[in-house]
């Protein structure tokens, strides 16, 4: 029989990363909740095994994988309850080193990475007064012989107290100067070892999820004119590529965890019994479990294209950002389901439903609101005239 599979041939990986996640079950995870804590131990496990140096080359120390065996780790994480947003940015800022970084900054960080030595999980792009408006940031970093100094603030870094790397995106060319609005941005690697108390200020963000979010402040900081990666001023370019693969990482993230809210639902419509009969009887709660399926397929098939035409060097923006949106609904579909299908044991803290409902809302949000992709979509797709920016 033929298989259909788009990701058969990572089976291996699948159980390699079930196997991990088996040692650390909703009990460690609703004592991080409480606590506000980062999963350090999980995370270790992870590097341990090889997983988070999944894209880097073998000739680093990695383990030379494509994104769509990243996207299949990412999956599995969800998929068995964990969470891989305390660590999942070390894959798709991979990209941006992989892809612009010269062969000395490979060689001097990429090994340091791959064995867990030194850890890349700090992304410094949005800004307070910027948003999603990327090119209306307003940190500079302003060269002086063989050294930038940068001066602004950065929110929603997530990871930046557990990251000894940042990549950052600043502006080098005030953007009444630039030639074009995209150009003037400017994409470096700052190593935060050696800079948090020294010009960097770090001050975490108390939300809804234990996401280990924060804002960081820049003033005077002094880095050498070598962390710049790339090209000045073509930042904004390497950025897109990188939110690309970010885009579909997530994506497989949601559909782990659609996976995950549809197994746990319906294994509670069997156990649960009321008036006589298992809930999961009545058409009521089997019917949005099954929808939430059925959407989760589909959403499924098109996050798997995106990261196979990534693989095979194209840039699917659309395809990426479609993506990202389905997965995320049909995570948030089959979060509602769950809860639903629970009723008020769905909102007890030892289900850990409530836990994933809360951490699935958030991407609806984040990395990109569903409203812009649709906006995208229309541009780019149908079209349409654009809808935000300058040119509205």
């Amino acid at each position: 029989m033929t298989n259909f599979d788009p990701t058969a041939e990572y089976a291996a990986i699948r159980e390699g990363v079930a196997k991990v996640c088996a040692d650390y079950p909703g009990a460690y995870w609703r004592d991080l909740d409480a606590r506000r804590a980062y999963p350090r131990e999980f995370v270790n496990a992870l590097i341990h095994e090889g997983y988070l140096a999944a894209m880097i080359p073998e000739e680093y120390g990695g383990s030379g994988l494509n994104l769509t065996a990243s996207a299949v780790i990412l999956e599995e994480i969800h998929r068995n309850g964990c969470n891989a947003a305390a660590c999942h940015a070390q894959m798709y800022t991979m990209g941006t080193v992989l892809r612009h970084g010269n062969e000395e900054q490979k060689r001097k960080w990429l090994p340091a990475i791959a064995d867990g030595s030194v850890r890349l999980q700090a992304f410094g792009v949005t800004e307070p007064t910027s948003g999603t408006d990327t090119l209306a940031l307003k940190t500079t970093a302003r060269r002086e012989g063989d050294e930038y100094v940068i001066n602004g603030q950065k929110i929603w870094t997530s990871r930046a107290e557990h990251s000894d790397l940042m990549v950052l995106l600043a502006r080098t060319t005030p953007r009444d100067q630039a030639k074009s609005k995209t150009d003037g941005l400017s994409v470096f690697l700052v190593d935060l070892r050696e800079q948090v108390g020294k010009g960097i200020t770090i001050r975490p963000i108390r939300a809804m999820i234990n996401h280990a979010t924060t804002e960081v402040f820049f003033d005077n900081v002094r880095i050498p004119a070598s962390s710049l990666i790339g090209e000045e001023g073509k930042g904004f370019r390497y950025i897109l590529s990188g939110m690309n693969s970010e885009r579909i990482l997530i994506a497989a993230e949601c559909i782990g965890d659609a996976k995950w809210f549809i197994a746990k639902g319906a294994a509670y419509a069997k156990e649960r019994v009321i008036f006589g009969a298992p809930i999961g009887k009545n058409q009521g709660v089997q019917f949005p479990l099954a929808e939430a399926h059925a959407h989760m397929m589909a959403a499924e098939a098109i996050v798997y294209r995106a990261a196979a035409m990534y693989d095979s060097g194209l840039n699917p923006g659309v395809e990426a950002n479609t993506a990202k949106m389905l997965a995320a609904d049909a995570s948030w579909e089959a979060a509602e389901a769950c809860l639903q299908t629970h009723g008020g044991f769905g909102f007890a803290e030892e289900y850990d439903v409530e836990r994933k409902f809360r951490e699935a809302r958030l991407y609806q949000v984040a990395p990109i609101s569903t409203n812009l992709i649709l906006c995208y979509i229309a541009e780019q797709v149908l079209g349409l005239p654009k809808s935000y920016g300058e040119a509205r």
